[in-house]
């Protein structure tokens, strides 16, 4: 493979070996606007090079293939938002209130995070097959369901919420109800105008949706 003069100089070289962790971020980051804003099979590395200081050499070094780089981000995707709902700290609150402020966090994250909805729209597209071959995704899912069962557990034992809950088909509604408003956006707004994705619109829906979650679990 061709190098650039600029791949080829030692300085490069030596900013690669100084900290390969930031080089891999800047490379994450750019693969998941690049991926985000065409898809996989629309995205392109050469593009992903552009926006980072690296090659196509390094990034095949550090993901193995675009195959890889692909699944690369999907992980670190999953991994920030997973990050941000352990730092909920929800077994410190009380069922409902739990259990509402998780539903509150997922669809405020999701309507401000247009790039992780269009990389799961994508995935999904593609059949899922990387989210399935991928044990840290997995693992980093866990841990949602976990704190629903903890909700359910203590909601059943003070009367708070119904006993027959299942902790999983929570998380579903709960990642449901959120998804399809951005998920669907365009089309919806298309058909119905924009109205419904004002500011102070989504508030509303937000909580109207929070309110029917809890109107459905309350014991």
């Amino acid at each position: 493979m061709d190098l650039t003069q600029d791949e080829k100089t030692p300085a490069k070289r030596a900013g690669w070996k100084r900290d390969p962790v930031k080089v891999q971020q800047d490379i994450l980051q750019a693969a998941t606007r690049e991926f985000a804003d065409n898809g996989f099979n629309g995205g392109r590395i050469e593009r992903i090079v552009q926006l980072t200081r690296t090659s196509k050499r390094m990034i095949y070094y550090y993901f193995g293939d675009k195959e890889g780089l692909w699944q690369a981000v999907l992980e670190a995707a999953y991994t920030r938002v997973r990050a941000q709902e352990a730092e909920l700290d929800l077994a410190d609150l009380a069922p409902l209130e739990a259990l509402r402020r998780l539903f509150v966090f997922t669809f405020d994250h999701h309507r401000q995070s247009a790039d992780f909805i269009r990389l799961v729209m994508i995935e999904n597209i593609r059949g899922g097959h990387v989210l399935a071959s991928s044990g840290k995704i997995r693992d980093l899912n866990r841990p949602v369901v976990a704190m629903l069962e903890d909700i359910c557990r203590r909601g059943a034992a003070d009367g708070s919420l119904r006993a027959d809950l299942c902790p999983l088909q929570l998380h579903w509604e709960v990642s449901a109800l959120s998804f399809f408003n951005m998920s669907n956006r365009a089309t919806f707004s298309g058909i119905f105008g924009a109205g419904l994705h004002d500011e102070a619109a989504q508030i509303r829906l937000r909580d109207s949706l929070a309110d029917q979650l809890i109107r459905a679990v309350r014991a």
